[in-house]
This record gives structure tokens, sequence and C-alpha cells, in this order.
């Protein structure tokens, strides 16, 4: 009796961990069942709008992360500044949204593990003059504010002119408002399956720049759902969710580093 008595505490006593450990990571939410997620929307393949419906690499990584976390996923779409605002007031618990790890945003954010590794491309008229990144020195670009690729453009010199949203971004070119774009691979892959391309001009520049660590940005006063969120991403990443999602949107497996 006394053994059983034992066991039964201790596993009552497990329980109560496992329950007080749960409302610890939830009490930082938002909403206590929900992970609250702020993307933009307008960047397909990785969030976008089909229908009128929010779609995508992320929003569906988004959707299977918040399940194994045992909440549902809400999202919040925004203009970056907004999305940035609301992170940093806690209106939203993560940023989904194409990010990378920079020296100045990990002051004031905390970010997960990588989920996928992007590629940079540059995309110009078929008749322009540019060919590589080195280039771009002096030309007008178009580039989403604050994404990866408007650092690329700028560190190699070129003016930037604001354009989140991809197909928008490819009409710019065509009429010559601008003299091209510094865009991810993935984007153009997931565009040309459905869409023509004539007229514009593509190229792989990883030979000048490496693939980008996407990661997805917390506040750093939730570090327990950051944690939480990363025990999710690796067991997408093991039971081949991630590798899936990956394939469906880019047409191959961008989930891992290149060797």
């Amino acid at each position: 009796m006394i053994v059983a008595l034992t066991l039964t505490l201790a596993a009552c006593g497990n329980k109560n961990g496992a329950d007080s450990k749960e409302e610890s990571f939830k009490s930082e939410l938002k909403n206590k069942d929900e992970l609250t997620i702020g993307l933009e929307g307008t960047y397909a393949p990785y969030s976008y709008r089909k229908d009128g419906k929010l779609t995508g690499f992320e929003v569906e990584m988004g959707k299977a992360a918040a399940k194994k976390m045992g909440v549902k996923a809400k999202f919040v779409p925004g203009k970056w500044d907004s999305l940035i605002a609301g992170l940093g007031s806690q209106k939203q618990d993560v940023v989904i949204n194409n990010i990378s790890e920079t020296p100045e945003r990990k002051k004031s954010y905390d970010f997960s593990k990588p989920y996928i590794y992007s590629h940079f491309a540059l995309i110009t008229p078929d008749d322009s003059s540019i060919s590589s990144l080195k280039d771009i020195k002096g030309k007008k670009f178009a580039e989403g504010t604050g994404t990866n690729n408007e650092r690329v453009a700028k560190k190699y010199k070129a003016e930037t002119v604001d354009s989140g949203d991809f197909a928008a971004t490819l009409s710019l070119i065509r009429k010559g408002r601008v003299d091209g774009t510094i865009n991810s691979a993935e984007a153009w892959y997931s565009y040309e399956k459905k869409n023509s391309t004539k007229g514009l001009n593509f190229k792989d520049v990883n030979g000048e720049e490496k693939p980008v660590e996407i990661k997805a940005m917390f506040n750093k006063k939730t570090p327990k759902t950051r944690k939480e969120f990363n025990k999710a991403i690796q067991s997408l990443r093991k039971d081949g969710t991630l590798k899936e999602l990956s394939e469906k949107y880019f047409g191959k497996d961008i989930t891992k580093p290149e060797e």
C-alpha cells in the first residue's frame, strides 16, 4: 500500500509539473490558447492570399508548429513596421515573415532556430547590362522594406524603392520604373510555375551571397514561447513535415543548409 501510494503521488507530481510547464508557456501568449503570428501575407510562396485566403509555406508551417505546441494559430497580417511594433508591444507572439537574424535585430529580439535557407537571386530586364551584384551600385532596385533583399541591395549600394509584393516588383521591372530586384530564388520558382517571365532575366547569385538562415522572431520577454516553438520546428523537421511543405511551395527541399 505504501509503495502504491508513493507511485500515485509521484505520478500526480509529474502530471502537475507538466501542466505547470504548459501553463507557464501559455501565460506568455497574447491569448492563452492561441499563437498569434504576425506576417505580411504579400510574398509568395512564403505567405500570400489565394482567393482571399492566407496560404503559403510560412502559413502552413505556422499552423503545424502551433498544433505541435498544443494551441491554435492566429494570423495577423500587416506591413513590416506594424509587425515589429506589434511584437514589441506583445500584441503578437511571433513574427514569421522570411526573416534573418542580424546583429541590430538581435539587440531587441530573440530568434528561433532556422527553418529554411533562402537563396538570393538577381532579377533584371533581359536586355540589362547588370550581370552581378557588383553592377547594381547606383541602380534603382525594388525591395521590401526591412527584408534580407533590401539589406543586400543596400550592401551593394543600390538605391531602393519599397515594394514588398513579388508580382508587383516584377511589374515595376517590366515597366522600366526600376532596374531590377534582389529577391529569393524560391519566389521566382513559385511565380514562374503559373506566370510568364518573358522579358525578365534571372540569375542565382549564391556565389556572391550565401543562402540566408530564415528564422521566426520573438519578443525577449517570451523565452518559453520561443523554446516551445523551437521544439515544434524540430519535431516538424524530424517527421518530414518541413521537407514536404518546402517541396510543395518551393519545388525542392531548402530546409537544410547546403553541404
